[in-house]
């Protein structure tokens, strides 16, 4: 009768310890994850070469970018923000010092504390070779530097108007694959990076990641060599196109995520399929080193710092130093988990249906009704009673 009921209890203490060497390999896993990019720092250079009202949406893209990063972590001084035209403070603006990324304006993407770093005529294909391999003047700001070293993780966003093999600056200049392939090696040569993702949303996209060489770099683009890169929320209102699809579904992926998500580098690959944005949405992986799905998204768009826990006591006090009487302890009351929370309820407003608008009449109404007027008096009573109008 004892061997019937130790034979249970054994079983019992045999799953329990399977359990915990279960949950024990599956905390080392994720903490050999967490600590295998081997940074300690974040760098965002983020660029929109297209001048001109028309090319609002690169501006938007940017700028959304710019918002993603900044909210998962990466500060101001991390990031090289390059627009090559100001579309918040253009005439055609009918909501000056604003630009959005989406049809029902709710969401603002300048906002009030966006510092740009390079604007107007200073985001040249020069002073982007010049920022990524640290050529710079000694004159220059620490803000329109790229401060990093062998242990930065760089994020490259580029987007505007290019074709296969090149990126058009300002209608004016360009960059190709091999000068910008040059560039990544000589980063690499000067040990300014550890790892490096780049994204880059425009026509034949794919063309300007072909060239690559440096090891740890893993490239993204909109759409393969042949296609465009199509536009996206169109408003009647100002005239233009708010946002490209590409950027538009990868802000949508982004808002879902926050510092602590686990989603990796696949999940990112699968953003805006060819069924959403037209054009086939390309990858490069061959010169990355780690397994895409061992990379997380934070690892690039976040700020993340890493901590070593350690399970032995650490003294803090010295020796000479008196130990606290007991009646001096305070108890400290217990504090509630912390969780990350949105800072604005995007996803909301990303699948809200736009406002209805007050009615305006169209240009050249109010002349249009005067001269109707004029004409209905004409008519009427002819010209010679003109003088009772003046």
């Amino acid at each position: 009768m004892a061997n019937f009921i130790f034979l249970p209890i054994l079983a019992l203490i045999n799953l329990l310890f399977l359990l915990t060497t279960v949950h024990s390999n599956s905390f080392e896993t994720k903490a050999t994850q967490f600590f295998n990019s081997g940074h300690t720092n974040n760098w965002a250079v983020l660029v929109c070469t297209s001048r001109f009202w028309f090319n609002y949406r690169h501006v938007a893209n940017v700028l959304s970018v710019y918002r993603s990063v900044k909210r998962l972590g990466i500060p101001d001084s991390h990031i090289v923000l390059m627009l090559a035209d100001d579309m918040a403070c253009n005439h055609r603006n009918p909501k000056p010092a604003t630009v959005f990324s989406h049809k029902n304006m709710e969401l603002n993407v300048y906002g009030d504390d966006v510092e740009v770093d390079y604007r107007g005529y200073e985001v040249t294909v020069e002073n982007f070779l010049r920022v990524l391999t640290g050529r710079l003047p000694p004159s220059t700001p620490r803000s329109k530097r790229l401060l990093s070293d062998d242990r930065s993780n760089i994020l490259i966003y580029l987007t505007g108007h290019g074709g296969n093999g090149f990126l058009k600056f300002q209608d004016s200049e360009e960059i190709s694959n091999v000068e910008l392939a040059d560039a990544f090696e000589q980063m690499w040569q000067k040990r300014r990076y550890n790892e490096l993702l780049f994204i880059i949303d425009t026509c034949q996209g794919a063309s300007m990641y072909e060239r690559f060489y440096s090891p740890n770099i893993m490239a993204l683009a909109s759409s393969q060599v042949g296609e465009d890169s199509l536009s996206h929320q169109p408003d009647l209102a100002i005239g233009v196109h708010l946002m490209d699809r590409y950027t538009f579904y990868l802000l949508e992926f982004l808002e879902d995520i926050h510092p602590a998500s686990q989603a990796n580098m696949n999940d990112l690959f699968k953003v805006c399929p060819k069924s959403q944005c037209v054009s086939t949405p390309g990858h490069r992986t061959d010169l990355f080193l780690r397994d895409p799905r061992s990379v997380l998204i934070t690892d690039f768009f976040g700020s993340v710092r890493k901590v070593e826990i350690t399970r032995e006591a650490v003294n803090l006090t010295s020796a000479a130093e008196q130990p606290v009487e007991a009646t001096s302890i305070r108890k400290e009351p217990k504090s509630e988990p912390l969780s990350y929370v949105d800072q604005l309820p995007v996803a909301e407003i990303i699948h809200q249906k736009p406002k209805q608008k007050d009615w305006h009449p169209p240009d050249g109404f109010i002349l249009g009704l005067w001269t109707l007027i004029l004409l209905v008096f004409f008519k009427t009573y002819g010209i010679k009673h003109l003088k009772h109008i003046f």
